[in-house]
């Protein structure tokens, strides 16, 4: 946010929520989608696909279930 100059009281106001609801946020350990989609949008920017690079860059993880995607149907 610093680096866009978007103010906590900017993002309230862009993410229609209280300014003590964004500092809520900030604190918690996750956050709902749907708020996250706002703030995306707010801030222009996709969280979403950071998220996505740090779930697939651990190399100890493997998938939980394997499964193949037929097409041919």
């Amino acid at each position: 946010m610093i680096r866009q100059g978007v103010s906590v009281i900017q993002l309230a106001e862009a993410i229609h929520c209280e300014r003590a609801n964004v500092y809520n946020i900030f604190k918690r350990e996750s956050i709902d989608t749907d708020i996250l989609i706002r703030i995306c949008k707010a801030l222009n920017y996709d969280f979403f696909k950071d998220i996505s690079n740090e779930v697939f860059k651990k190399k100890d993880s493997s998938p939980i279930f394997h499964y193949t995607v037929d097409f041919s149907s």
